[in-house]
Formats: C-alpha cells, structure tokens, sequence
C-alpha cells in the first residue's frame, strides 16, 4: 500500500498496528525481524517517521508449527546479532523435531528463548539452515529474520560457507593430509545406511592430520559438499573410522589393555566435533568466524586412550 497522507509523520508501528488493529509490540517484533518494508527495503526502525507516498509493505511470519512448542533448556552461545545466531551444540541433543523424536530439541528451546525465530523457515525447522547430526557437536548456525534465512540457506547451498570439524579416528592415514573424492548414496545391503556407491551423489571431503598417537589420530575434515553422513561415510571408506560411531565405526579396541580399551569401547557418539565455521554474513557481508571449543568427552577420551595430553591445535584460516 502507499502511505496515505494522514499518516505523515506517524511512527510506523503505530501506524501499521492501528491499520491492522494489532498490538504494537506484535507489529514492532516484525518491523525487528525484517518482515515489514518502506520503498522495497526492511524498515529500519520501530519509530521510522513514516512519509506520505511510501511503498509500504509487510509479509507476517508462518503460524507456528504445533510440533514446535517453547520449552526451557539451557543454549550455549557463540553468536548473536539482529539477524543470526550461533550455538555450541551439545552431542546429546537433537537438532529438529522427527520422527520418534516430538519434542525436546534444540528448536524447542530456540524458539523458547527466541520467540520472534519461531515464524522464520519451514515447518517444524525455525531458523535452521544446515544440520549436525545428534551425536554431533559444535557450531549451528541460526536465521533470525527471513532475509536472513534464505541468504544463508543460499550460501549453505552454493558451497559458500568454510566448514572445518574434529574428528578422532581409528589410527591415521598414510598420507598427513590429502582428498577424499568418492559419491556417496544409500548402502544397497542397508538401507538405513549411506555408503560409497558407484551412483551417488559426488561428495568431497578434505582432511589434514593434526596429531598421532597409537591407536588413534586427531583429523581435521574440511567439508565441500554435505551429504548425508558424509564425514563419517568416507572416514570409514578409507579404513580409518571414527571412533564411537555405532554404525561405520569398528571394534578395534579389542586387544587392548582394558585401561585403554573401555573408555574406547564405551564412547557413546561417534568422536566427531563441528569445530569452525567462517562465512560471509548474511546481511552485511562482513566476514565471520565461529569457533566450538573442544568438548571434555573428546579430550579425556584422546588423554586416556593413549597416554598424551590433548595436542594444541592450529590457529584458524579460511581456505580459499
């Protein structure tokens, strides 16, 4: 709609809340969040001073999905302005509703702390554009705005987003670093089950070692592409599987002294961490590098199965 003349000079959430006989604050969080928009751009404040002849106009948020009820939880913030957020995501916790998982996932607790992300995105999935697996840890990133949300999901999709994780593996790779290029579909044997298939979806992982000490070895995956699984899938296409992965890792604890042997047995997730994250922000296009420190679990396990201290890891670089 165009401004009409009355409303010269009116603030914009009055304004709007008036015409739509809505409580301002509802129409404010809106005006925050990017949805309401004065001559084709994102209004930039509540109290804009509105002008006559302005283009205005406004696309509410998505009803909230029943699935998605605020609960209480504790979040770990690495990351927050107007438009995204970032988490330290812990291993035992599920990122989205699914199927035999309802309720008591990361979004839960989002749109609990968050309220104004509950409308942003596709159903059961506010604000969330890449994924971590459950038994996965480390850096999640959050749409806060709708803008937001389809430029970072464009940015996930082209390939424009730096991901860099840990992972500890069963010994270490001939090679200290090196390319793993290998499609990757659903096993033919198990279709529950990803595998490296002849007629998959091309997939490329780069690694670096960054420590060694027998039965195990610190790796670095840089990921290009995000398949299912994929870290996983192609550590265990090149005999060296992460540790603790109940569905592509291996017993190769068996044999060992027991002191080392049960911590290695017994690791819960597969040892797997989504250490760094650098992008292009979405708004201002100001470079961002997020960082999820190194969980306990991972550092004890590495400590007592093979006798050295927790190596100290390279400074952060964006690849090009």
């Amino acid at each position: 709609m165009r401004v009409p003349a009355a409303w010269q000079g009116e603030r914009l959430d009055r304004a709007l809340a008036a015409h739509l006989e809505l409580p301002r604050s509802r129409v404010a969080q809106w005006i925050r969040s990017g949805w309401v928009r004065l001559d084709g751009a994102p209004a930039g404040k509540t109290g804009e001073a509105l002008r006559s002849g302005q283009e205005l106009a406004w696309e509410p948020p998505s009803p909230v999905d029943d699935r998605v009820r605020p609960e209480s939880g504790e979040l770990v913030l690495l990351h927050e302005d107007l438009d995204l957020l970032a988490f330290d995501k812990p291993p035992d916790l599920v990122v989205h509703p699914g199927a035999g998982r309802p309720t008591g996932t990361l979004v839960h607790r989002l749109v609990d702390r968050y309220p104004e992300v509950a409308g942003v995105g596709g159903a059961g999935r506010p604000g969330i554009v890449h994924r971590l697996d459950r038994g996965t840890s480390g850096v999640l990133v959050v749409a806060r705005t709708p803008r937001a949300h389809e430029r970072l999901c464009r940015a996930f999709a082209g390939r424009e987003v730096d991901k860099r994780y840990l992972g500890i593996t069963w010994g270490a790779p001939r090679s200290s670093e090196g390319v793993i290029e290998a499609p990757i579909g659903r096993d033919p044997r198990d279709r529950k089950r990803m595998a490296v298939v002849a007629r998959g979806r091309p997939a490329r992982t780069d690694y670096r070692v960054l420590a060694s000490a027998a039965p195990l070895a610190l790796v670095e995956f840089r990921l290009h592409t995000g398949r299912t699984h994929q870290i996983r899938v192609h550590a265990r296409h090149i005999g060296h599987p992460l540790v603790g992965d109940p569905v592509y890792g291996e017993a190769r604890w068996r044999g060992l002294p027991g002191a080392r042997a049960r911590p290695l047995a017994t690791f819960p997730r597969p040892a797997l961490h989504a250490w760094r994250l650098a992008l292009a922000h979405p708004i201002s296009a100001a470079p961002l590098a997020l960082e999820a420190p190194v969980p306990e679990d991972l550092q004890t396990l590495w400590t007592v199965a093979t006798g050295q201290a927790w190596p100290a890891l390279p400074p952060a670089t964006r690849a090009p």
